[in-house]
Protein backbone atom coordinates (compact mmCIF):
# COMPACT_ATOMS: atom_id res chain seq x y z
CA UNK A 1 0.00 0.00 0.00
CA UNK A 2 1.08 3.55 -1.26
CA UNK A 3 -0.04 6.15 0.84
CA UNK A 4 0.23 9.83 0.45
CA UNK A 5 1.47 12.25 3.10
CA UNK A 6 0.66 16.22 2.41
CA UNK A 7 3.64 18.06 2.10
CA UNK A 8 2.14 20.30 4.75
CA UNK A 9 1.88 18.24 7.18
CA UNK A 10 3.99 18.59 10.05
CA UNK A 11 5.15 15.31 12.54
CA UNK A 12 3.60 13.17 10.17
CA UNK A 13 2.76 9.35 10.56
CA UNK A 14 5.69 6.87 9.31
CA UNK A 15 3.25 3.84 9.31
CA UNK A 16 6.59 1.79 10.62
CA UNK A 17 4.94 -0.83 12.90
CA UNK A 18 5.19 -4.29 11.81
CA UNK A 19 1.98 -4.28 11.41
CA UNK A 20 1.87 -2.07 8.37
CA UNK A 21 4.25 -4.12 6.73
CA UNK A 22 4.63 -3.26 2.87
CA UNK A 23 3.16 -0.16 3.22
CA UNK A 24 5.50 3.02 1.93
CA UNK A 25 4.66 6.61 2.50
CA UNK A 26 5.29 9.33 -0.19
CA UNK A 27 4.94 12.91 0.08
CA UNK A 28 2.86 15.20 -1.97
CA UNK A 29 0.87 17.69 -2.35
CA UNK A 30 -3.21 16.56 -1.59
CA UNK A 31 -5.77 19.45 -2.35
CA UNK A 32 -7.89 17.55 0.66
CA UNK A 33 -6.80 16.18 3.89
CA UNK A 34 -3.59 14.64 5.16
CA UNK A 35 -3.36 11.60 4.15
CA UNK A 36 -4.14 9.42 0.91
CA UNK A 37 -3.35 6.46 -1.55
CA UNK A 38 -0.87 6.87 -4.76
CA UNK A 39 -3.16 7.72 -7.80
CA UNK A 40 -6.08 7.67 -5.57
CA UNK A 41 -6.03 11.18 -4.14
CA UNK A 42 -9.25 12.12 -5.76
CA UNK A 43 -11.01 9.46 -4.43
CA UNK A 44 -10.15 9.01 -0.78
CA UNK A 45 -8.59 11.07 2.33
CA UNK A 46 -8.21 11.21 5.49
CA UNK A 47 -7.89 14.58 8.03
CA UNK A 48 -5.59 14.26 10.55
CA UNK A 49 -6.51 16.20 13.62
CA UNK A 50 -4.83 16.73 17.62
CA UNK A 51 -7.09 17.80 19.48
CA UNK A 52 -5.93 21.53 20.40
CA UNK A 53 -5.91 21.97 16.42
CA UNK A 54 -9.19 20.79 16.50
CA UNK A 55 -10.18 23.36 18.86
CA UNK A 56 -8.46 25.81 16.72
CA UNK A 57 -10.80 24.57 14.08
CA UNK A 58 -13.48 24.79 15.90
CA UNK A 59 -13.06 28.36 16.99
CA UNK A 60 -11.22 30.95 14.55
CA UNK A 61 -10.19 28.51 11.48
CA UNK A 62 -13.97 27.59 11.15
CA UNK A 63 -14.82 28.49 7.87
CA UNK A 64 -11.68 27.28 6.94
CA UNK A 65 -12.37 23.56 8.26
CA UNK A 66 -15.59 23.37 7.06
CA UNK A 67 -14.52 24.11 3.45
CA UNK A 68 -12.05 21.08 3.77
CA UNK A 69 -14.95 19.15 5.01
CA UNK A 70 -16.85 20.20 1.72
CA UNK A 71 -14.24 19.04 -0.50
CA UNK A 72 -13.54 15.56 1.84
CA UNK A 73 -17.38 15.15 1.18
CA UNK A 74 -17.13 15.40 -2.05
CA UNK A 75 -14.75 12.39 -2.24
CA UNK A 76 -15.92 8.62 -2.42
CA UNK A 77 -14.65 8.05 1.29
CA UNK A 78 -13.19 10.73 3.10
CA UNK A 79 -13.25 10.93 7.43
CA UNK A 80 -11.42 12.69 10.21
CA UNK A 81 -9.27 11.26 12.40
CA UNK A 82 -8.63 13.23 15.93
CA UNK A 83 -5.56 12.22 17.97
CA UNK A 84 -7.63 12.10 21.27
CA UNK A 85 -10.99 10.77 22.92
CA UNK A 86 -14.43 11.62 22.83
CA UNK A 87 -13.73 12.39 26.71
CA UNK A 88 -11.23 14.65 26.36
CA UNK A 89 -13.55 16.52 23.50
CA UNK A 90 -16.66 16.38 26.24
CA UNK A 91 -14.51 16.77 29.31
CA UNK A 92 -12.32 20.10 28.07
CA UNK A 93 -9.42 18.27 28.19
CA UNK A 94 -7.91 21.43 25.78
CA UNK A 95 -6.45 24.19 26.53
CA UNK A 96 -8.87 27.09 25.24
CA UNK A 97 -11.95 29.17 26.18
CA UNK A 98 -14.55 27.06 24.01
CA UNK A 99 -16.83 25.30 26.41
CA UNK A 100 -16.48 21.71 26.38
CA UNK A 101 -20.02 21.22 25.27
CA UNK A 102 -19.99 23.95 22.59
CA UNK A 103 -16.77 21.61 21.18
CA UNK A 104 -18.56 18.67 21.46
CA UNK A 105 -21.67 20.06 19.94
CA UNK A 106 -19.79 21.64 16.84
CA UNK A 107 -18.27 18.51 16.06
CA UNK A 108 -21.39 16.76 15.90
CA UNK A 109 -23.03 19.62 13.81
CA UNK A 110 -20.20 19.36 11.61
CA UNK A 111 -20.68 15.55 11.07
CA UNK A 112 -24.54 16.10 10.47
CA UNK A 113 -24.04 18.80 8.16
CA UNK A 114 -21.42 17.54 5.87
CA UNK A 115 -21.79 13.63 6.41
CA UNK A 116 -17.96 12.93 7.28
CA UNK A 117 -17.14 10.77 10.63
CA UNK A 118 -14.96 12.12 12.88
CA UNK A 119 -13.39 8.90 14.78
CA UNK A 120 -11.73 9.83 18.09
CA UNK A 121 -8.91 7.04 18.02
CA UNK A 122 -7.34 7.79 21.52
CA UNK A 123 -3.74 8.18 21.08
CA UNK A 124 -1.28 9.09 18.18
CA UNK A 125 -0.76 5.55 18.12
CA UNK A 126 -4.47 5.02 17.55
CA UNK A 127 -4.89 7.50 14.91
CA UNK A 128 -2.07 6.54 12.94
CA UNK A 129 -3.35 2.97 12.85
CA UNK A 130 -7.15 4.33 12.03
CA UNK A 131 -5.49 5.99 9.05
CA UNK A 132 -3.83 3.22 7.77
CA UNK A 133 -6.89 1.16 8.47
CA UNK A 134 -9.01 3.32 6.83
CA UNK A 135 -7.06 3.66 3.86
CA UNK A 136 -6.72 0.02 3.34
CA UNK A 137 -10.66 -0.82 3.94
CA UNK A 138 -11.00 1.59 0.85
CA UNK A 139 -8.18 0.20 -1.22
CA UNK A 140 -9.35 -3.57 -0.84
CA UNK A 141 -12.79 -2.37 -1.60
CA UNK A 142 -11.88 -0.25 -4.56
CA UNK A 143 -10.14 -3.50 -5.66
CA UNK A 144 -13.26 -6.09 -5.52
CA UNK A 145 -15.08 -3.31 -7.37
CA UNK A 146 -12.47 -3.22 -10.35
CA UNK A 147 -11.68 -7.05 -9.81
CA UNK A 148 -16.31 -7.46 -10.58
CA UNK A 149 -15.99 -4.65 -13.19
CA UNK A 150 -13.22 -6.47 -15.48
CA UNK A 151 -15.09 -9.69 -14.47
CA UNK A 152 -18.37 -8.19 -16.30
CA UNK A 153 -16.41 -7.64 -18.82
CA UNK A 154 -15.43 -10.29 -19.80
CA UNK A 155 -11.87 -9.65 -18.64
CA UNK A 156 -11.80 -12.54 -15.79
CA UNK A 157 -9.98 -11.92 -12.88
CA UNK A 158 -8.49 -8.19 -12.58
CA UNK A 159 -4.84 -7.97 -11.14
Amino acid sequence: MRIVRDTREQDGYAFQHERYAGCTVEVGTLTVGDYSLKNLEDKVSVERKELGDLIGCLCGGRERFERELLRGAALDSFCVIVEASWHDLARGNFRSQMNAHAAAQSVLALMGRHRVPFFFAGTRSGAEYACWGFLRQYLESARKRWSAIVKAHGGGEAA
